[in-house]
């Protein structure tokens, strides 16, 4: 049965955006000095929009919301395989607002960004692997 063109077409633009945020990420982090804080923001992004992404591509509705735990239930719904990355990313969550404002009480440990990157990494290539090749960045 042939792919609906418009289901693509959302599902890639999610799934570029998320791997923009990756990029940005790792990018971020390697400059002097790294901007931890807006790097763990793209951890935080790139696995909310590739959750994102897998629920438009099964025509899941989901609210908005940077609440990766809330978007892994529902893909978990659709493919209980990923339930050890999804779990394992839910404290991604907290870097859609941690660092982000001033007169935050810490600053980021100097190894989260690259830890976080990681896991959003493996979240990101888990979505990917769950969905057809003509929708991937």
């Amino acid at each position: 049965m042939p792919l609906d063109p418009e289901f693509v077409a959302e599902t890639r633009a999610w799934l570029i955006k998320a791997a923009n945020d990756l990029r940005a990420a790792e990018l971020i982090s390697n400059v002097e000095p790294p901007l931890a804080g807006d790097a763990l923001f793209h951890c935080q992004q790139a696995a909310e929009k590739a959750l994102k992404g897998f629920l438009t591509w099964h025509g899941r509705i989901f609210r908005k919301t940077h609440n990766i735990a809330d978007l892994g239930r529902q893909v978990l719904e659709i493919a209980p395989d990923l339930e050890q990355v999804i779990r394992e990313s839910g404290g991604l969550t907290d870097y859609a607002w941690k660092f982000r404002y001033p007169g935050e009480p810490a600053e980021p440990a100097p190894d989260e960004p690259r830890a976080a990157l990681a896991l959003a990494r493996r979240l990101n290539d888990a979505i990917l692997a769950e969905l057809p090749g003509e929708v991937r960045p």
